[in-house]
This record gives C-alpha cells, sequence and structure tokens, in this order.
C-alpha cells in the first residue's frame, strides 16, 4: 500500500506544477490591470517590475501552509490514508476549477478556493467516519473547525461593500483635488500625494509582502528583541508618519530636479508591491497542500504504523518550504505571466470594466439587477443635485470633465483603459486596505479587494457613462456571482472527489487523475481552436479612414469577409435541414449571433467615425451607413433562416421533401456561386466584375420565384404538412429578402467605385460657392 502514497505524492507534485500556472493566470489581475490600463510604462517594463516583485516574494515566502495553520480541520481527528484522500480531492479540484475560471476570463479567489475545497473534502471524509462509527451529524464539530467558513464568507461581503465603498470615495476626492490636468499642478501637490501614496504601500510591502515571511517572526536587537511583525503592529503611526515626510521629500525631488512623472512611479512601486505580497502569501495556496502532504508521507513511512492507524498531529505545526522549491515556484510563476493567454484574458475582464473610453467593447449583457441598480443611482443622483448649489455643481463638473485627446492615426494604438490617477489610487487604496486587514488579522481576498477598488474608482471617476453603467454593473454582478459559486462549487466538489476516492484509493485516484488530465486538455484545445477560428475568420474592423477613397477601400475587406460567412451560413442552414441535425443548426444560429453582434459593433462606433472624417470627405458617412445598413438586412434573414430551421428540426416536425430540399440546394448553389464571385471580386480589388455579378440579378430572382409557385402548386395538390409548407415558404422568401439586401449592397458599392460618381459624392460634400 506504501507504493499508492508514493504515487499520490508524484501526482501531487505534478497537480502542484499545474496549479501554480493556473493560479498566477488567475491571480495576475491583481497587480497586473492598473499598470496594463493605464499604459503608464511599456507592457515590457511592466512584466519585468512584475516578475522582479513575484521572483523576490517566491523566494522569502514563509512557505507555510496558511489553510493548515488555521485550522480548516484538526488534523489530529484524521488518519494519513484519510489526510491523503483529503489533499488529493482538494488539487484535483482546485486545478480544475481554477482553469474553468481562466477559460471564461473571471477572475477568481486563490484563497476562498482552497480553503473550501478543504473544508468541503474534511467534512466528506469526517462524515464516513462519523458514519462508521455511528455518530451523530453534531460531531463535526470535533473534525471541522467550523468558525473559519464562516469568517471567509463575512471577509468576501466585507472586502466587497469596503473596497468598493472606499476606493469610490478616494477616488472621487483625489479626482475633485486634482482633476484631469494633474500634471500641470504645482509641484507641491504631485509631492504630496506621491508620499501619501508611496508611503501606503511602502507599508504595505512590509505588513503583507514581508510580514508573513519567515525572518519577518524572528526577534532582532535593533528592534528592542521585538520582531519584525510585532514592531510594525506597534509602531504604525510612527512609521506611517516618517514614512509620509521622507516620500513626500523624494517625490518632491524627483518631479522638482529630475522632471519626471510621479504618478508612474507610484504605479511601478504598487504593481511591484502587490507582486511581492502575491508570491510571497499566496504561493501557499497553490503548493501547501503537496508539500504538506510530501512532509506528512515522510513522517508517516518511518513510523512502521498502518497509514490507516498514523494520526497526523504533524499537521497542527507550521510546514515549512524549502527554499529550492520556492525558487522553482517562483519561476514557474514568472513563466506563466509572461506566457499565459488565460492570464492575459482575466486581465482584460477587470480593465474593461474599468475603462473610460467610450469604444470599448462590452463583454456582458445588462439583466434586470444591473438595470434597477442603476435606475436607482440615477435617482439618488438626481437628489444630490438638486440639493447642491448650480455653481458648486458646475465647479465639481468640471473637475471631472476629460480633456479631448487628439485621434492617434496609428491604427494599432490603444487609448489607455484609464489615466494614471485612477491607476494610483487603484494600487494606494488597495494596499492600504489590505495592510489593515492584515494587521487586524481578517480574511480577505487580496482578488476582491483589488477588483472591488478598481470597480468604485471607476464609478466614482465616472467611466460609467449612461451608455455604459448597465453593461458594466452586469460585469461586476456576475463576477461577485462567481465568487460566491466558486466557494460553492470548491466545497461541493472536493466533497464528492473525496467521497469517490475513499471507495477504492488506487482505482479511484488514476480515474479522476485521467479525467482531469482529459479535462484540462479539452479547454486547451478548445481555446486554442477559438483563437485559430477568430485568427482565420478576421473580425469585421472599425474603418477608421478619414476621406471616402479609404472607406470604400476598408469597407471592401469587411464585404469581403461577411460574404464569406453569410455563405457559409446559409449552406449550414440548407444542410442542416436536409440531414434534420439540429446540433448543426444550434451552432449556425451562434455563427449568425456572432456575425449580427459584429455589424452591431460597426454601427455602435457610426459616432466616432463620423466624427474622424474630414471636412472634405463628410459625404463618406452616407456610403458607409448604407453599406452597414445592407450587411444588417443580410444578418437579419441569415437570423430569420436559421431560426425557423432550427425550431423545425429541433420540435421534431416532418422532414422537408425530397423536392423541396432538392429545390432548396438548387438555389443555394446559385448563391454559393454568387457570394464566391462577389468575395472574389473584393478579395482581388476587381470591381469591374461587380457589373457582371449584378447582371445575374433578374435570373436569381426568377428562379426563387418559380420554386415559390411550384410550392403553390405542390400545396394545392399534394402537400399535407402545414409545418413544412410554412417553413418552405418562409426559407424562400427570406431568400428573397437575403438577395436584395445583397443586391443592393453591391448597387452601392459600385456606384461608389464608378469615377464619375465619385466625383460626384465629392461634389457633393462641397458647399455652392465652391462650386
Amino acid at each position: 500500500m506504501e507504493n499508492i502514497y508514493l504515487l499520490m505524492i508524484v501526482a501531487l507534485g505534478v497537480l502542484a506544477i499545474a496549479d501554480l500556472v493556473v493560479g498566477v493566470s488567475n491571480d495576475a489581475v491583481n497587480f497586473l490591470n492598473s499598470a496594463i490600463g493605464s499604459k503608464a510604462v511599456s507592457f515590457k517594463s511592466i512584466m519585468i517590475i512584475a516578475s522582479l516583485g513575484v521572483a523576490i516574494g517566491a523566494i522569502f515566502s514563509s512557505g507555510m501552509m496558511e489553510v493548515a495553520r488555521k485550522g480548516i480541520f484538526n488534523p489530529s481527528e484524521f488518519m494519513f490514508s484519510e489526510i491523503m484522500i483529503i489533499f488529493m480531492a482538494v488539487m484535483i479540484t482546485d486545478i480544475l476549477l481554477l482553469d474553468f475560471f481562466n477559460t471564461i476570463g473571471m477572475p477568481t479567489s486563490t484563497t476562498v478556493s482552497i480553503v473550501f475545497e478543504l473544508l468541503g473534502a474534511s467534512v466528506a471524509i469526517a462524515l464516513i467516519k462519523i458514519g462508521h462509527d455511528g455518530g451523530s451529524f453534531l460531531d463535526l464539530v470535533t473534525y471541522i473547525n467550523t468558525s473559519k467558513a464562516t469568517q471567509i464568507i463575512v471577509g468576501i461581503l466585507l472586502s466587497v461593500v469596503i473596497a468598493f465603498s472606499v476606493g469610490a470615495a478616494v477616488q472621487w476626492v483625489t479626482r475633485l483635488l486634482l482633476s484631469y490636468n494633474f500634471i500641470k499642478k504645482a509641484k507641491w501637490v504631485g509631492a504630496l500625494f506621491g508620499g501619501v501614496a508611496i508611503s501606503s504601500i511602502s507599508y504595505f510591502i512590509f505588513i503583507k509582502g514581508i510580514g508573513g515571511t519567515s525572518f519577518a517572526e524572528e526577534s532582532y536587537a535593533i528592534l528592542d528583541g521585538l520582531t519584525i511583525s510585532h514592531y510594525l503592529e506597534n509602531h504604525v503611526l510612527f512609521i506611517l508618519l516618517g514614512s509620509f515626510i521622507f516620500w513626500t521629500a523624494i517625490s518632491y525631488l524627483y518631479i522638482a530636479v529630475l522632471k519626471l512623472n510621479i504618478y508612474k512611479l507610484i504605479i511601478i512601486v504598487g504593481t511591484f508591491a502587490l507582486a511581492l505580497a502575491f508570491a510571497g502569501n499566496d504561493l501557499v495556496n497553490f503548493i501547501g497542500v503537496p508539500i504538506a502532504a510530501w512532509q506528512s508521507y515522510q513522517v508517516w513511512s518511518t513510523s512502521g504504523i498502518p497509514a490507516d492507524q498514523f494520526s497526523m498531529e504533524v499537521l497542527a505545526e507550521a510546514v515549512r518550504t524549502p527554499t529550492l522549491l520556492l525558487f522553482i515556484s517562483g519561476m514557474v510563476m514568472i513563466a506563466t505571466l509572461w506566457f499565459s493567454s488565460k492570464a492575459k484574458a482575466v486581465v482584460k475582464t477587470s480593465i474593461d470594466l474599468s475603462s473610460e473610453n467610450a469604444t470599448t467593447k462590452e463583454r456582458f449583457q445588462p439583466n434586470f439587477l444591473s438595470r434597477g441598480l442603476v435606475r436607482t443611482a440615477v435617482g439618488i443622483s438626481y437628489v444630490f443635485n438638486s440639493i447642491i448649489p448650480g455653481k458648486a455643481q458646475e465647479k465639481i463638473d468640471k473637475r471631472f470633465e476629460k480633456p479631448t485627446i487628439a485621434l492617434n492615426k496609428d491604427k494599432k494604438y490603444e487609448l489607455p483603459a484609464f489615466d494614471m490617477v485612477r491607476a494610483a489610487v487603484n494600487l494606494m487604496v488597495a494596499s492600504v486596505l489590505i495592510s489593515i486587514a492584515t494587521s487586524m488579522k481578517l480574511p480577505l481576498s487580496t482578488t476582491y479587494v483589488t477588483f472591488m477598488v478598481a470597480m468604485g474608482t471607476s464609478l466614482a471617476d465616472r467611466a460609467w457613462g449612461a451608455e455604459s453603467a448597465v453593461y458594466r454593473v452586469a460585469g461586476v454582478l456576475n463576477v461577485i456571482g462567481g465568487w460566491f459559486f466558486t466557494a460553492f462549487i470548491a466545497f461541493i466538489s472536493a466533497a464528492i472527489i473525496a467521497y469517490l476516492i475513499n471507495l477504492h484509493v488506487p482505482s479511484m485516484v488514476g480515474i479522476l487523475l485521467l479525467i482531469a488530465l482529459i479535462l484540462l486538455i479539452r479547454n486547451y484545445l478548445k481555446l486554442n481552436k477559438k483563437k485559430k477560428e477568430l485568427k482565420a475568420e478576421h473580425q469585421l474592423i472599425r474603418a477608421e479612414s478619414s476621406s471616402i477613397q479609404g472607406v470604400i477601400h476598408e469597407s471592401a475587406k469587411n464585404i469581403s469577409n461577411a460574404i464569406k460567412r453569410v455563405n457559409k451560413i446559409y449552406t449550414g442552414a440548407i444542410n442542416g435541414l436536409s440531414k434534420q441535425d439540429h446540433l448543426a443548426l444550434k451552432q449556425n444560429k451562434k455563427q449568425v449571433d456572432k456575425l449580427g453582434n459584429e455589424i452591431d459593433e460597426l454601427r455602435d462606433n457610426i459616432f466616432y467615425f463620423i466624427k474622424n472624417l474630414d471636412d472634405s470627405s463628410v459625404a463618406a458617412s452616407n456610403f458607409y451607413i448604407n453599406i452597414l445598413g445592407y450587411l444588417q438586412d443580410m444578418t437579419q434573414s441569415l437570423e430569420y433562416i436559421s431560426k425557423v430551421s432550427y425550431k423545425h428540426v429541433n420540435n421534431n416536425h416532418k422532414k422537408l421533401k425530397f423536392n423541396q430540399i432538392k429545390e432548396l440546394k438548387q438555389i443555394d448553389s446559385l448563391f454559393e456561386n454568387l457570394f464566391n464571385k462577389t468575395q472574389k471580386a473584393f478579395e482581388t480589388s476587381s470591381f469591374e466584375e461587380i457589373g457582371n455579378i449584378l447582371s445575374e440579378k433578374e435570373t436569381l430572382y426568377k428562379e426563387i420565384t418559380e420554386k415559390i409557385q411550384k410550392q403553390v402548386e405542390r400545396t394545392r395538390t399534394e402537400e399535407v404538412s402545414p409545418k413544412n409548407t410554412t417553413l418552405y415558404f418562409s426559407l424562400l422568401l427570406e431568400t428573397k429578402d437575403l438577395l436584395t439586401a445583397t443586391m443592393n449592397l453591391l448597387e452601392e458599392y459600385y456606384h461608389a467605385h464608378d469615377g464619375t460618381s465619385i466625383s460626384t459624392i465629392i461634389n457633393e460634400s462641397t458647399s455652392p460657392e465652391e462650386e
């Protein structure tokens, strides 16, 4: 039996490496979002700073299994064999749960996940023991520290509410004092802000980043025999005051003498601090359990006592990690930071929700809760506006007035999601709140604090305007819901897996590890496939040219792309209907929705497109608007065709008759020829071909009309299925509308590319006097 436990230790070691990867991918949002969102420094510089923080934090990590030390379960009540089952269940659950959140790009708490996994697995094993011994459910308190789960839940609620509220309040006051013209403020203003921010962050480094390390618990003569942790706790005001004076002076010299931007320095120091604290404290969430299992195995293997009789009191002591393992873990974490696409996806979610750019694509759909909260907030704002004097309100509004930024002609350039003041406030407030909670021994999640501070500062900074508020609030509610989902699923899943392993350890461990491997590979391949599809598909591109010639050229790429996808979707609908394949039709519906969303997004950006036009090319807006209108008409026809086809098959109605399928295939063949010619014309810029394509218009209309007439005759003589008749007519009529929209689009483009027509359009945009 000893061999199986050795194999379990090896498996736990492999899971620890994988857990490091998925854990860092999720927690990178904690320290990267402010720096990346503000574009204070280059992305490469941000990654180097964060990597340095992670490396130092990992090497000087306490290496203690924090969750075991806090007593989620009572180790003395469990035997070695039971502890190994708990640890294996925890690691399998943790890696799958975090990978799931990374795949969907949502930040969650690694601390909460590991705590509730330990709780769930230990409760399952405890209940098995109680049942075996003939005890009662009340005996569970002997095995489990029930107060810990309550503390964690309270910590979640407190961190969500307090972080959001404090972040919003501090950002509002800061913006009121500094406005958006913070760079032009007097040097002493920047120096004071730098003093407050950097002293807060530096104190955070000591209390959270270094305070939890092993040497911080040792006594030092220079500190009157106190440990660093105790000294920090006993001299808070003295340390903060001294630090504030020191950093204010340094900030003034930094601004006045070196002529450098103090806000960039704050963001750099803050990013380093959070990365340091993350690696120094949260590392145990990923490797703490495997290390505890390994050291438990070492003690048991030398004891000579059977595994099911060896009590695990040893876990009540601090479990330290060898420095070499900490170094290796740090390197894995740094590599993940640089190469994990899932980490970038999680960071992007946080940045998009806090972005003040109106062009940011909204990922979340509004729901009744987000609409209700926004309406309530609007009502409250009306009340406050009626109380505050008009002149005072005008002055406040002026402080929050965003500067006009000249459009950058470089299409690869993206505006910062928010400015450096908000980024600095994010880092400062998060550092202060985490430091206070740590010094007070309150359980909280750094992920929850950093995320909710960012959301609070976004609200106070008026980044959530009337056109984005419902989407942003819906996003925040989704993320918060995911946090509670983490706790619930972690508990249930770990309990189930622990129960399964307990049935037969050797076989169930192998089966569950295989299932975990398959799921991880499946998620990886699915994500890669999605990326390749997006890359091959080339999403519709927003027009950015400021002249009509440029718009015509850019829109040609969109038309080629759209026509290719329209062709694929239409053929997919006909094939799915002929084969009665409801899964293929369901997938086809998703493709239509995706195309429709992209066209809607282009239409949403018409405002910014028109703003970007040259004075001499305003007429290009008419052309661009018409093109988008015709693309939308085509998509609406496809949506209807896909919807009725899927509904017919999904409801198990009678299959279309052979002649009906044959006729639809004939039309599909004609359309495929039309679409292929159109796509080729736009791809190769052979615009003279559009005229030849338009000449086929009457032939295609005639073909559809004949098919409609044939169905009328069949209905009168032989058709017996009302559902089939309704579906067939619907398909033909909507195909006719699709053809109309396609031909209108081609005519619009053909006339615009005619030399005389272009001249006419350009002349129309000039004044009569100029003519």
